[in-house]
């Protein structure tokens, strides 16, 4: 079974920042690929960025050049620094972690950006 635990969600003005983290524990796979999903009211859940084992990272394109995903492989770690956020990022944002045998979800973390 692996557990996500999500941090670092809240409320911040236009313009602001945060960074939210997701620690994995329990039976992971190795090689797995970590993300962050959202999910804005009245929306479907959609990819934010992914990173891979070895780090290669694929982004939205409404957040490209704006988040940055980052991993610790060591510490089964993922984190994403968001910066320059507007209100359409308003949204609960979920740890995702995925690999051939199996895929999990965090509890989600709410980012609420007010104009």
């Amino acid at each position: 079974q692996v557990q996500l635990v999500e941090s670092g969600g809240g409320l911040v003005q236009a313009g602001g920042s945060l960074r939210l983290s997701c620690a994995a524990s329990g039976s992971i796979f190795s090689g797995s690929t970590m993300g962050w999903y959202r999910q804005a009211p009245g929306k479907q859940r959609e990819l934010v960025a992914s990173i891979a084992y070895g780090g290669r990272t694929n982004y939205a394109d409404s957040v490209n050049g704006r988040f940055t995903i980052s991993r610790d492989n060591a510490k089964n770690t993922v984190h994403l620094q968001m910066n320059n956020l507007t209100p359409e990022d308003t949204a609960v944002y979920y740890c995702n972690v995925h690999s051939v045998v199996r895929e999990d979800w965090g509890q989600g973390t709410q980012v609420t950006v007010s104009s």
